[in-house]
């Protein structure tokens, strides 16, 4: 059976990122929304982008990825037009669902392309949505597809990822695992569902391989605030306590490269661990990845199907 359907869309949405060094002071005040900055953070971003090479591809890599899940689900029968908004840089959310209503789009199955939910994150997503659907008088609907982080095809991806880098070791009772993502703060945590999806990705992955492994956090904010912990670089140092000889870096809790993986994994986690005298390996990130793909699409046809049959 085809479902072939124009007035029916698939939005991909993710975080954004600065498409030029120069860009890097209005896309961090996008994020911080009227916090302050000072001048020399502003510097550091833009240092951080001038060595990944002056701007991020999470737009190319995120269109890339709707490309490629369309075509997926064109060999399953389904035809949607897609679309790409981003929270923070062009094109935001809500300039893609002014497109997406001129196209003549009345339904929209929207994907937010982050591995794990968490209420701090995935709700700005629909508030997002909500407030630029709201600004065009309640159109297009938008659906959100379910959750997608213990898909077999996911963990296939993440976990054939590794195994190329496991093979730098002659024995895995050498390496540690390190399964690095985003860390939040403490206190907005609580009946939070970030922490165990994290850790129920990690332990299908490992459930395949007989390696120590650990979860640890980037990317923490600033202020008086507790993060989530351990810290990545805390993870590394606990490697180096238990004798192993390397570690692998799994960028578990990101689908696509951007700075936070080409600038804080292969740059300032490699070096603090070659600093420590060992091996650092980094799994590949998902990006496109056919396993990651068919994840995807399986997630928006079983939306699909599940939606269609109250109708």
């Amino acid at each position: 059976m085809t479902v072939k359907n124009p007035k029916t869309a698939v939005l991909y949405l993710a975080f954004g990122g600065s498409d030029s060094v120069e860009n890097c002071e209005p896309f961090v005040r996008n994020v911080l929304r009227g916090k302050p900055i000072t001048p020399e953070i502003i510097e550091k971003i833009k240092d951080r982008y001038g060595i990944i090479g002056g701007r991020s591809p999470l737009l190319d890599i995120t269109t890339a990825q709707a490309k490629a899940v369309d075509a997926e689900l064109r060999g399953q029968g389904i035809e949607y037009p897609y679309y790409v908004g981003m929270r923070y840089w062009h094109p935001f959310i809500k300039d893609t669902l002014a497109r997406i209503k001129a196209d003549g789009v009345e339904r929209v199955i929207a994907v937010i392309m982050s591995t794990f939910n968490t209420l701090a994150t995935t709700s700005g997503y629909h508030a997002e949505v909500d407030e630029a659907v709201a600004a065009q008088d309640g159109a297009p609907s938008v659906e959100f597809a379910r959750e997608w982080h213990q898909h077999p095809s996911l963990i296939k991806a993440v976990a054939g990822n590794m195994q190329t880098e496991m093979c730098a070791f002659a024995d895995l009772s050498e390496v540690m695992v390190v399964f690095s993502t985003h860390s939040l703060p403490m206190n907005i945590l609580e009946g939070d569902p970030y922490e165990m999806q994290i850790h129920q990705s990690a332990e299908k992955v490992m459930a395949k391989f007989k390696a120590d492994w650990m979860v640890g956090y980037q990317s923490k904010g600033g202020g008086f605030r507790e993060w989530m912990g351990p810290t990545t670089e805390e993870v590394i140092d606990e490697a180096k306590k238990r004798g192993k000889k390397g570690v692998i870096v799994v960028p578990i809790g990101f689908v696509a490269d951007h700075v936070e993986t080409l600038y804080d994994i292969d740059v300032l986690f490699k070096g603090y661990a070659e600093s420590r005298g060992l091996v650092f390996r980094r799994s590949a990130s998902l990006n496109t990845n056919e396993f990651f793909i068919r994840a995807i699409a399986d997630t928006i046809a079983k939306h699909t199907f599940q939606v269609r049959r109250f109708f």
